[in-house]
């Protein structure tokens, strides 16, 4: 059965689909990486369920959301659009979660809309300094391999085997990928599926996540923050998360070096584990301190 939703819309005109994880307890709003949708992160919530009801956002252009008008490789968008979610959820002193793109976006909302959120744990934020002299010599390889992704499979099953059998979504538990599966592809008339994330779309957010100035902002962060990183090697958004979190006021940062950047879809248990400890639902041991 598919999670409920609720519709809302970004401050441009954007339609958006907030998907209700379900659950008891206090809200938490979690919010997915480029290329992914918000039902990914159902297990996630599923491991949180005994103590917070979990609301997933689909950003524009993922998932069940629409596409938007203009530039999708504008990040300051992906704010407006965690604010939307925010504003219709009525979230005041909420806990966030964000992976990645989705972690920068949960940074702009509360700069937006100050008290949205108690507290956030972010999983590898993208809020890199920006470096006026470094040169882009062509697109990334993150980028060429964005726009070269494969669209259409015979059917999710396809897909799913194909998914599993490589890099790097292999990494992701049996229970993620088949939730990014089922929920990422539309069904064609001719009886295959569709990738609903256009892979332009992904490459351009990738690209703008370099043009974006949200970490000259986080001064401006005023809630706690704890910032989790997978191992450092080979993997920049996890060498520069302490660097994220020296630059908030209330920032704190944590590593689990058995963790690829795909951390909260690879082992929801551990993150998981991390959000209570965080947000004081469980007696934390020796780690950042609790809301």
């Amino acid at each position: 059965m598919d999670p409920d939703i609720l519709r809302v819309t970004s401050a441009d005109g954007v339609g958006l689909v907030v998907h209700d994880l379900g659950g008891g307890g206090r809200p938490l709003l979690l919010s997915h990486a480029t290329g992914f949708h918000g039902c990914v992160l159902a297990p996630l919530a599923g491991e949180l369920a005994d103590e917070f009801h979990s609301w997933s956002l689909d950003y524009r252009g993922h998932g069940d959301s629409d596409d938007p008008p203009t530039d999708i490789g504008d990040w300051s968008r992906f704010g407006d659009d965690a604010v939307a979610a925010a504003e219709a959820l009525e979230l005041e002193g909420a806990l966030g979660f964000g992976h990645s793109m989705g972690g920068a976006a949960l940074l702009m909302a509360e700069l937006a809309r100050p008290g949205t959120f108690a507290g956030l744990v972010l999983f590898e934020p993208i809020a890199f300094p920006r470096d006026p002299d470094r040169a882009v010599d062509g697109p990334t390889p993150m980028v060429e391999a964005a726009r070269r992704r494969r669209t259409v499979f015979a059917d999710r099953d396809e897909a799913f085997d194909n998914y599993a059998g490589k890099p790097p979504l292999d990494l992701l538990t049996p229970a993620a990928l088949r939730a990014y599966v089922d929920h990422g592809f539309v069904d064609r008339p001719d009886g295959t599926v569709e990738l609903k994330c256009n892979p332009e779309h992904e490459a351009r957010i990738f690209e703008g996540g370099a043009e974006q100035d949200l970490f000259d902002r986080l001064g401006g962060v005023a809630c706690p923050v704890l910032v989790l990183t997978g191992r450092f090697e080979g993997n920049p958004p996890g060498e520069l998360g302490p660097v994220v979190a020296d630059a908030l006021p209330h920032g704190q940062a944590l590593t689990l070096p058995q963790l690829s950047h795909f951390g909260p879809m690879e082992d929801p248990a551990a993150v998981a584990a991390e959000i209570r400890a965080f947000a004081g639902a469980r007696p934390a041991g020796a780690r950042p301190p609790t809301l």
